[in-house]
């Protein structure tokens, strides 16, 4: 069986990605979660990945000897390992296209998620207000969203970005999340496609152990520090 490291579940986003797709497929897997104790090199968080990744950051994918610890080669593995769960669209254009939206977000979208660090049990919709008005990257970067979502969600028809669940969604699946915790504005069809990823029963259980953490870390949650 396959073995993923990830963070809490309540903060770390990259995490979520591989734990949701696989959760969502049916991929038979162990969870180890080290937790956010802080990230210098004594922590007890770093200790913990030290010989396990060579970026001493989670997740990190182990199948037997093998060790991989990026999230989109997380995805790609798992896809080619896993190909009758068929997590890529099969249409070879259309499969580049749900990659290049993959590595978009794998690379940009930093105005929004250094602004709205994820936070899965808080609703925070005050400090999204705010966020939304001072802002002006965060109003980018989501506007780029539902133009992406849209356009995407209009070409396959839907429920999902490319029809059926895949990558894609569970690489926007954190993205989802920051939405809703601070309640930033969007569009009636970009705000419903947030809906159905969080419905989804991968993201549900995902939601459900992140509340259930019950741990309150200051260093993650600056801006409820200042309130």
């Amino acid at each position: 069986m396959i073995k993923l490291t990830i963070g809490n579940k309540n903060y770390s986003s990259w995490s979520m990605r591989p734990w949701v797709l696989l959760k969502q497929a049916g991929i038979d897997f162990e969870e180890v979660m080290v937790r956010f104790d802080g990230f210098g090199p004594q922590s007890q968080f770093k200790t913990s990945l030290r010989g396990l990744s060579p970026t001493g950051k989670v997740p990190v994918l182990q199948d037997g000897s093998l060790v991989v610890w990026d999230t989109l080669a997380i995805a790609e593995y798992v896809a080619e390992r896993f190909p009758e769960c068929e997590l890529w669209p099969h249409d070879a254009a259309v499969r580049a296209r749900a990659r290049s939206v993959c590595a978009e977000m794998h690379s940009g979208f930093t105005a929004l998620r250094s602004a709205c660090p994820m936070n899965v049990e808080a609703r925070l919709p005050e400090v999204g207000a705010l966020i939304w008005r001072d802002n002006v990257g965060v109003r980018s970067d989501v506007a780029r969203l539902v133009d992406m979502w849209r356009s995407a969600l209009q070409s396959s028809g839907g429920p999902l970005l490319f029809g059926n669940f895949s990558v894609a969604d569970a690489y926007f699946a954190p993205v989802c999340s920051r939405l809703i915790t601070y309640a930033l504005p969007l569009p009636d069809d970009a705000a419903a496609y947030v809906q159905r990823v969080c419905a989804l029963p991968g993201m549900r259980a995902w939601y459900d152990a992140a509340c259930a953490e019950h741990d309150f870390l200051d260093f993650e949650e600056p801006y409820r520090l200042r309130s």
